[in-house]
Formats: structure tokens, sequence, C-alpha cells
């Protein structure tokens, strides 16, 4: 298929696809496809599910317009919905924004009373312009909506002579009555900054905490592309202590609480070659996932109604450099029955973090790292139905393969992390024992070529995988699994403008989702900008 796609390509011919934007077999239709890249090219898609909505009543909120110009941050207030009701079945957030001419990739985010409910990322425009749309469940933040809230927003951005791309976004909130099919967390806190540091105050009832942390590398440094920075001795221009091995840790009182790999994030800029990420864009690129970490073996300890210093930190990233975001939202599920829930944090036991990054010298520079660390932490809590107790393991490993030539003219990785977590609750009285495992894998494998001729050439494959799978005294009780990829070759010619780069370029995204009670699957394929399949599966 790709063979043919790219025979195609070259001669500028058109394709004859099946199901283009359909949700079957389809009818099969002409697709022209231009002998390179224009001045304009499809709008953004993604492979993925649109948000799932009830058939209930709903209401909308318009949580902002803005257009973005610079680093000055839209600022406007949210007011509740009237006619939903306060509490809701679903609340699904969407992003609609537009922009046109010449613009970098920006980072951005949303909050809504100091809680983060959106981090974004925005694609490359073309001269003509383009528009996209963002959706999101934000159910988990019902508290936050229940009140009167502050809303603040910002994508930064430059206008000038050579970068002309406003960024004009509008965003609304829609409610659907009726309750949720789990229970909403019953607060959504922040942390908040004192001389101690940040400091977390936890209402004295709880009976599970999480917290969710939008950790991103970036700002356009190496930290932006960490999984490729390299140590000393190694000749590179990206340059860590330890090399690219990076982890996301959070600590209670100075106690090491939770570990997580970080996602591989890829901008639409990314790896020196837009042409990829015109169309589609790299997993998670437009809605930054957080990660999540079950704290609740810390309630009985944080159930006291002091406040307490929780700090989260990036391991690997060099003294003093910047480069990382790790804003953190914290929800708390209350016992309804009673005041004051008391426990005690039973155990914590971490392996050393090991850490071996290994530079082979030669006509094609090597670096090999392999990492890892696991952690476990467990507590338990006296609440109105028992002695409950949540036992929380997670096993984080990476292993990476980083090589190069003189002047970086090559420049390739070959990259996979694995972050297993299996969190046990039960106690007497409880029931069974209730476990859920689940498995996540990261995989990033490519190289970025520059010829003597300046064409430069990148070819990559993205993964976001992950199963979830939950058992009740031995016995499956549900399961679900991911498989999100991305491939894509694109090439053009560099330091000439942009009539003459001549960029070709293909892209592919697989998108599936299964589980007892559902089928998703799509894919979608572009050429030279223009989507030439849309095909589900399922």
């Amino acid at each position: 298929m790709r063979r043919r796609l790219v025979m195609s390509m070259l001669a500028g011919a058109t394709l004859v696809v099946s199901a283009l934007f359909g949700t079957g077999a389809g009818t099969a239709q002409a697709v022209d496809v231009p002998a390179e890249f224009g001045t304009d090219w499809h709008d953004p898609v993604t492979a993925g599910p649109s948000v799932d909505r009830p058939h209930t009543r709903s209401c909308q909120v318009t949580l902002a317009d803005a257009q973005f110009r610079d680093f000055t941050p839209y600022r406007g207030g949210y007011t509740p919905p009237e006619g939903c009701g306060d509490h809701w079945s679903k609340v699904v957030l969407r992003l609609d924004g537009k922009v046109k001419g010449r613009q970098y990739d920006r980072l951005g985010y949303l909050h809504v009373g100091g809680v983060e409910v959106l981090r974004t990322s925005t694609p490359e425009p073309s001269p003509d312009g383009i528009e996209w749309h963002v959706e999101k469940d934000v159910t988990r933040y019902s508290d936050t909506f229940r009140a009167a809230r502050d809303v603040e927003m910002l994508i930064g951005n430059v206008v000038d002579d050579t970068y002309t791309g406003v960024i004009d976004v509008h965003v609304t909130l829609t409610f659907y009555a009726g309750r949720p099919g789990s229970p909403a967390p019953d607060r959504v806190l922040t942390l908040a900054d004192t001389s101690a540091g940040t400091t977390l105050t936890t209402p004295r009832n709880s009976e599970r905490i999480v917290a969710e942390v939008y950790a991103t590398g970036s700002g356009g440094g190496c930290e932006e592309f960490w999984y490729l920075t390299v140590a000393d001795p190694a000749s590179y221009s990206c340059k860590a202590d330890r090399g690219p091995y990076r982890e996301v840790q959070i600590s209670v009182d100075g106690k090491l609480a939770g570990i997580a790999a970080p996602f591989p994030n890829v901008w639409t800029g990314g790896w020196s070659n837009p042409f990829l990420w015109y169309v589609l864009p790299a997993p998670r690129a437009f809605d930054v996932r957080p990660v999540e970490y079950d704290l609740t073996p810390f309630a009985g300890l944080l159930n006291d109604g002091r406040p307490h210093r929780v700090e989260v930190s990036v391991v690997g990233v060099p003294a003093g450099q910047s480069g990382w975001s790790t804003p953190v939202n914290v929800l708390v599920w209350q016992d309804a029955h009673r005041a004051h829930v008391t426990g005690a944090l039973a155990g914590i036991k971490a392996t050393d973090l090991a850490n071996s990054s290994v530079y082979t010298p030669g006509s094609e520079d090597r670096v090999r790292t392999e990492a890892g660390h696991r952690l476990t932490v467990s507590g338990y809590l006296d609440t109105s139905h028992g002695r409950v107790t949540t036992t929380v393991t997670r096993t984080l490993a990476n292993t990476s393969v980083h090589r190069w030539t003189a002047g970086e003219t090559t420049d390739g990785l070959d990259a996979t992390w694995t972050d297993d977590e299996t969190v046990t609750v039960g106690g007497p009285g409880h029931g069974p024992a209730r476990a859920t495992h689940t498995r996540r894998v990261y995989t990033v494998n490519g190289a970025t070529t520059l010829g003597p001729d300046s064409r430069l050439r990148t070819v990559l494959t993205l993964g976001d995988r992950a199963s979830v799978e939950t058992r009740e005294g031995g016995r499956r009780t549900t399961w679900s699994r991911l498989d999100d990829t991305y491939s894509g070759d694109a090439a053009y010619t560099v330091d000439v403008p942009r009539d003459q780069r001549h960029a070709v370029g293909t892209s592919a995204e697989r998108y599936r989702l299964l589980g007892p009670d559902r089928c998703y699957d799509r894919s979608l394929t572009t050429v030279q900008g223009t989507l030439t399949d849309d095909r589900h599966r399922c």
C-alpha cells in the first residue's frame, strides 16, 4: 500500500479510495492528489473517537472566545448553566480553532477556577488557513463547574512580519442532565503556594485521592526532545547529565508517593519536519493527557485537616534547566457517612533507580539507554463500610538506542517506555479484593536525514498503547485495549523559500479501542496533505 501511495504521490495521480469520510465499506470515489504540497491542505483531523454523548437534555456555556497574538492570557468568567441541574451525566469540552499564514506550533492551557481542564498544542497553518477542533470528556471536573469561576486561557504566540498566524479559538462546555455512569469526584483541588512550598489540604473524610499532573517537556529547548539528550563525553547538540531517562515523581511530605513515565509528546513542528503533521498530528498532540497517581494510601495521613507538602519533580532534567511544566489537580471522593475517616500509611518500598546510558563512538555514534524503577505504597482507611487497604505498585522501564552521524545529518531513535501499575483495594467486610492492572507502552522509532542536496527526510512511527484489566476475587470483571499508532514519511528542501521546498509526504494513523461492549477501529491516510482514506473497521 505504501509503495502505491508513494508512486501516486510522485506522479501526481488521482487515487481511488473507499469510504472517504464514511463509516463502513462506503462507495469508492476519486481523490486528486497533488504532486507536492501546495499552499493549502486538508484541515487537521485525528483517528480517535468523538466523545460519546447521552440522549438527555443539554445546556451549553461558552468558556472562551479569544485571539492569541502574544503571551497575554485571556481572562474571563464562567457561570454554571441554567436548566440542567447541578449534577450531570457528562460534561464535554469543545475547542474550535482557526489560523492562517505562517506560524509555529504553540502550547496552550485552559484553567477554570485554577483547575487545568485542558492542555493542548496547535497545528501549523497553511497560507490559505486551516480549522480544527478538540473534544474532551471533562465530567471529572464537575465539582469545579458547580459555581461561578474565573477562566484563564493562554496559547502563547508571536505575530510579526514573518510569523503572521493569529490563533483564533472558541471554547464551550456542554452539560448533559442525569447521573454519570461512574461517580465523579466530590472535590477537585489544586495545590496552594506557601512559604513551605506547594501544599494540599484535603477534606477530612477523603476515601479516595487521585492526583493528575499535566507534565510536558516544552519551551523550544532540549527538554522538548528530552528523549534525544545525551551525556558527556558524547558530542551532540542536546546534553543532559545522565542522558535521556525522565521520570515524573510526586511526593507527600518528602516521601515518594508516585512515579510515572512521561509520554514522549511530539508537537506539530517536531522532528524538523512539519510536513509530517499538517493533517494528522502525533498521538495526544491536541489533547495532552495527564499522568495520574493514586494517592489513596496517603489518605490517612492527609485527612488530619492540616496542609501537607506535595511536590512534583522530573528526574533527569539538568540542574537549573527549565523546560518542564507540571500543573497538578487533585481529585477527591469522600465518605458520605463519616465526617472524619482515619487511617495510616502502612509502607513504602522502592528499588534503586537504575539508569545506564552507554556511549559508543564511531562513524555512527550511538547511545544505548536502559533504565527503570519500581515503587510500592500501601495504606489503610477505617471507612463507614469497614477497613479498606489500598496498595499501589508501579514499575517503569525504558530502553532506547539513539544514533547519529557527524553534524547530525542523520539522527535516529528507537525507544520504548513501559509503565505498569496495579492498584489493589480490599479489606474485611469489603468483599473480594479488587485489583486493576494498567499497562502503558509508548514507542518512538524513526530518523531524520539531511542529504547533500539539502533534502531533509523524516521517517517516523509513534505508538501509544494501553491495556486495563480489573479482577475481583481473581475473576476478570472488565477490560479494555487501546492502540493508537502513527506513521509518516516526508521530505522537503531546506533553507529555501516555501514555494521551492518541493515537499512530499505520506502519513497514516490507526486508532483501535476495544472492550467487552465496545469496538472502535478507524484508519486515516494522507498524501501531500490530501486525506485519501478514512476507514472504519468496527
